[in-house]
């Protein structure tokens, strides 16, 4: 018997969503998908960047897996960007690529860092984010994914 491995299928979600930055050590955090928004950002205060192995890295306290207290982490600087905050108001923010997980899903995406202390939301998910991966956000709707789940490739699975 064959299996096969077609096109994934379209996911539905909604307008916001619980997802997951395992390379942050966060197995869900609540995001709002922002169609609106080209860029992803995520809750951050940046303690330093500086140059690393002849790479440009970054340090910054992020939300910790109990979303109750900060965690330091130290990551590769993929970018520093102009992005207009929520005011309209271009701001400099660092930029690092972390995985994304919505569902049984996982990919890469580029997220910014800053401060969103005031804001409802430790993360929003911009288009960038999404638009490559069959995915259909349901604006009237929420928490279509599900909890997320990250599965083992299957040259690990028993």
């Amino acid at each position: 018997m064959s299996v096969r491995h077609g096109p994934a299928k379209t996911l539905e979600i909604g307008w916001r969503e619980e997802v997951g930055l395992p390379d942050l050590g966060v197995d869900a955090i609540k995001a709002k998908v922002d169609t609106g928004a080209r860029t992803s950002a995520l809750h951050a205060v940046i303690e330093r960047d500086y140059d690393r192995d002849g790479a440009r890295w970054v340090d910054f306290l992020a939300p910790s897996p109990t979303m109750k207290t900060m965690r330091r982490h130290s990551l590769p600087l993929v970018d520093m960007r102009d992005v207009k905050n929520t005011s309209g108001v271009p701001e400099l923010r660092c930029v690092i690529k972390t995985t994304l997980v919505i569902g049984r899903r996982h990919w890469h995406i580029e997220v910014t860092l800053t401060d969103r202390e005031k804001m409802t939301f430790d993360l929003i998910l911009g288009r960038t984010a999404i638009r490559d991966h069959r995915i259909c956000v349901n604006p009237g709707r929420s928490f279509l994914a599900g909890k997320p789940r990250v599965i083992a490739p299957r040259s690990l699975r028993s």
